[in-house]
């Protein structure tokens, strides 16, 4: 598996996140035998959030993966706190609260990477600084990022946080393009060009912040994966006319096509499936042609002003 830096930190991670949302979908052999394999592949990031079945994925997780102190040092674990019911939550509170509580769930004694999820428009930036400070110096908290953040929510922040944010977690896939879409499409008069946040792939590559897409299969918010998909032909046809050059399956070239990408993004791989998962790994193997990226964002309906 190929690795990078996450973010402006020393931490070595692979290209490519197991997100565990769903591993609740799972029995308890089938969980233990997804992880051994995501581990075999070198895909041992595992990304968890307090919600994901109300704290129950990391708890299955821990179980699954037997955590103890010589499993932990093998692997690296991100978890992300701030939605609640009906509401977002960024308070000093909350977020201590949020961390013991995961690091119970997951056997652990510390987060290698903590997330704020989703903004919260009641944060105060200097107490979430209060928390992040005291993370930080118990132990509990290695590495801060956020999700679902725009530039000027990242910057409010940071006047007061003084740890780096290392990564921020936003939608990104072929279909679900805007935040490239929109920089082809500079003072146009066209729906592309219209700017929904605040140029966050550029910010994000200026301040050394890595992307990590989510639901990179999915098209809308999630309507459904556009693989094999009849609503999106030619799309499709694209994708598979380049699996085929590459003697790969489509579902690696979705993957390639974000890796392409020199803002060396980190997807986070939601499938629970073995097959689907070693082909979005195979897509740390493959770079893109020019050519092909383009054919592909084209192939979507995107089009090159």
């Amino acid at each position: 598996m190929r690795t990078m830096k996450l973010g402006s930190s020393t931490l070595e991670v692979p290209v490519v996140s197991v997100g565990c949302m769903r591993i609740n979908s799972l029995d308890k052999t089938e969980a233990e035998h997804f992880v051994q394999t995501a581990l075999e592949l070198g895909a041992n990031f595992f990304d968890h959030a307090d919600i994901y079945g109300s704290g129950e994925c990391e708890e299955i997780f821990a179980d699954a993966i037997g955590m103890n102190a010589s499993i932990r040092e093998k692997i690296i674990v991100q978890s992300k706190c701030g939605i609640r019911k009906g509401m977002f939550d960024f308070s000093k509170e909350h977020i201590l609260e949020s961390v013991d509580a995961s690091l119970k769930r997951l056997k652990t004694d510390y987060l290698d990477t903590f997330l704020l999820h989703r903004p919260d428009t009641l944060m105060e930036p200097e107490e979430v600084a209060e928390a992040f400070d005291i993370l930080e110096n118990s132990g509990k908290v290695r590495h801060f990022g956020v999700s679902n953040q725009n530039p000027m929510q990242i910057q409010l922040l940071k006047k007061s946080v003084k740890q780096p944010i290392v990564a921020n977690q936003l939608q990104l896939s072929i279909t679900n393009a805007n935040m490239i879409s929109n920089g082809f499409n500079v003072n146009m008069e066209n729906d592309q060009a219209v700017n929904r946040d605040g140029s966050v792939l550029d910010f994000c590559r200026l301040n050394d912040i890595t992307i990590q897409p989510w639901s990179p299969f999915q098209y809308g918010f999630f309507e459904g994966v556009f693989l094999g998909n009849e609503k999106f032909p030619e799309l499709n046809k694209q994708i598979n006319e380049i699996a085929g050059k590459y003697d790969v399956s489509n579902t690696t070239i979705v993957i390639a096509w974000l890796l392409r990408h020199p803002a060396h993004m980190q997807p986070v791989i939601g499938t629970m499936n073995e097959d689907r998962l070693k082909d979005c790994c195979k897509a740390t193997e493959i770079k893109l042609t020019r050519e092909e990226w383009y054919s592909i964002y084209r192939a979507a309906g995107n089009v090159l002003p």
